[in-house]
């Protein structure tokens, strides 16, 4: 019993020693695997570098129209939306006790005119005295005075526009009493907008007055608006150590509202014969950058990855520009994933990293 225990144990041990001698024999003659990957050659070209930064559009004028002083509005002469010039009567208050005062000082006009202009002849022949005289003069002068308030009291109960522009919806509405400063309607001028964001100070020496911008909003997403720097803010925040700077954007179209979120693009100079490359390409690791380059093996045709050490200068969009690469160099695109220093390749073509016309609903 002893004899056939040995042999039964002695066989099943020799048989797994057997099978993996012969797996490591097949595995050792197996030929290295080859991953399939996408590749782009890397060619220079022009880049524009720019400051990012984010703000909001605000009108070139906006105001809240508010009435000086307190009564019933007696007309509405503008509906909510209209366009308007500068000094067109938006509305009106009552004014009928302001007029009929007004009537009064006038019909007292002549009278006090002729009584100031008989006793300037009766002082010159003595037959008045000088005070007389000057107390006629000073009523009618300030009946005049009278006159001009009267008339700048009717005129501050209407409500006109200040500047060219666009009304809003009307916050009030005919026979209603209003306090004096009551929100009426909201007016821009919106022919031209402005927009203000932030740069960190050490991005200050890069901008100037009359620099374009370029802004996008996300109601048109395909739409880009160019502008100017028209002001730059001569102090630092020494909380944050940001600037903010000011620029007018053309709005022709008046596409632009006030409030919107905007993304503010300051354009630099165009720099010449840069290395750009697509995002995926690159391998961002705590320890840096890397990009696989494909290569040919030493005696062979047969493609191997190259891993090389690259530095990201600046990145837009779902494309970098990097140094470290030599014009020409052939990139892998896609499938780095499973890719080590020396694994073999091969090219395969595939629009998986294409950009589609439509992004599909989900």
């Amino acid at each position: 019993m002893l004899v056939v225990v040995v042999l039964v144990f002695g066989s099943v041990i020799g048989f797994n020693l057997f099978k993996q001698k012969m797996i490591s024999e097949y595995m050792a003659n197996q030929p290295a695997p080859t991953f399939p990957v996408t590749t782009a050659q890397v060619m220079p070209s022009d880049w524009i570098p720019s400051i990012e930064s984010i703000g909001f559009i605000e009108p070139y004028r906006g105001v809240t129209i508010k009435n000086e002083s307190a009564g019933v509005i007696d007309s509405i002469l503008v509906d909510s939306g209209a366009k308007v010039t500068e000094g067109t009567l938006l509305m009106s208050l009552d004014t009928d006790v302001e007029r009929a005062n007004l009537k009064r000082s006038e019909a007292q006009l002549p009278a006090l005119k002729a009584q100031a202009r008989r006793m300037q002849t009766l002082y010159k022949s003595g037959s008045a005295s000088e005070g007389q005289r000057d107390e006629a003069v000073a009523h009618y002068e300030a009946q005049i005075a009278d006159v001009a308030s009267l008339k700048a009291t009717i005129a501050r109960r209407e409500i006109r526009a200040p500047f060219d522009g666009q009304i809003g919806i009307r916050q009030v509405f005919l026979g209603q009493y209003l306090e004096a400063g009551s929100d009426v309607v909201r007016l821009e001028d919106t022919s031209t907008m402005r927009i203000r964001f932030t740069i960190p100070q050490n991005q200050l020496s890069q901008v100037h007055v009359n620099q374009t911008i370029e802004v996008s909003v996300d109601a048109y997403p395909q739409t880009t608006f160019r502008g100017k720097i028209t002001t730059i803010e001569p102090a630092v925040n020494f909380q944050s150590g940001v600037v903010q700077i000011q620029a007018d954007v053309p709005n022709e179209n008046g596409v632009l509202r006030s409030g919107m979120f905007a993304r503010v693009n300051v354009i630099l100079p165009t720099l010449k014969q840069q290395l750009v490359v697509p995002q995926t390409a690159i391998n961002f690791t705590l320890y840096g950058e890397t990009i696989y380059v494909a290569t040919k093996k030493e005696g062979s045709d047969q493609l191997i990855a190259e891993q090389r050490t690259i530095h990201v200068e600046e990145r837009r969009s779902d494309v970098a520009r990097i140094t470290g690469l030599q014009p020409g160099e052939t990139i892998v695109t896609s499938g780095q994933v499973r890719l080590s220093n020396g694994s073999q390749i091969r090219v395969v073509e595939s629009d998986a990293l294409n950009t589609p016309a439509e992004i599909p609903a989900l």
